[in-house]
Parts: C-alpha cells; structure tokens; sequence
C-alpha cells in the first residue's frame, strides 16, 4: 500500500466517524457541539494522515518531525482559528494560540523522542 493510501485510511477513518457524530449531534440541534465535532474531526484526519511521515525510513527522525511540525502548523493551526477555539480578532490571542500550539506539539514530540 502506498504512503497516500496509507494517510488516506489513517486519517478517513476518524474522519468519518466524526462526521457521522456532528451529523447526529446537528439533527438533534445541538449545533455548537456539531460545529466542534466537525473541527475535530478535520484534526483527527490531517493527524491520522501526517501518521506516514515516521513511516518514512530514509528521512531522519529530525527531518520527519520538522516536516511533521510544518504540515501541522499549515493545516491544524488555521483549523484552530477558523473554528473559534482561539480568537482571531485579537493578535495576542493568535499569538497566544500559536505558542500553545506550539507548546503542545514540542512537548508530545520529546515523549515520542523518548519512547522512539
């Protein structure tokens, strides 16, 4: 199976399933809870997909996180914003958001470090 097709299914997979529950939450009118399930579930899918990067065995681990840290920082921190989970209409709180991104992802990468 090829890495595409790999990220395809990682990612798909919660995909759908989230989609499925934001639907069911929009029926039942519960529309904010949709609105954030569909959001997680657009970060479910970019980070199941982003999985095949560390599948690939030429790269080195420090090329494979930077690469890694780019694709989340072009896909999940507009996803962030757009979503209303930071606000975009102060710069210190995009800012604010960026550090804890940022932050987040730094600190999961030295757990994965240390147990790679």
């Amino acid at each position: 199976m090829t890495l595409i097709m790999k990220s395809i299914f990682r990612g798909g997979i919660p995909f759908i399933i989230m989609q499925i529950i934001a639907l069911l939450l929009y029926y039942q009118g519960q529309y904010k809870d949709a609105k954030s399930t569909f959001f997680s579930g657009l970060v479910a899918f970019i980070v199941g997909a982003a999985t095949v990067i560390y599948n690939i065995d030429q790269w080195s681990l420090t090329k494979q996180s930077i690469v890694h840290f780019l694709i989340m920082l072009a896909t999940i921190y507009p996803i962030l914003l757009f979503s209303g989970w930071f606000s975009v209409f102060d710069i210190c709180r995009c800012l604010e958001g960026f550090w804890s991104f940022c932050f987040n992802w730094s600190s999961s990468m030295v757990d994965y470090v240390y147990s790679y």
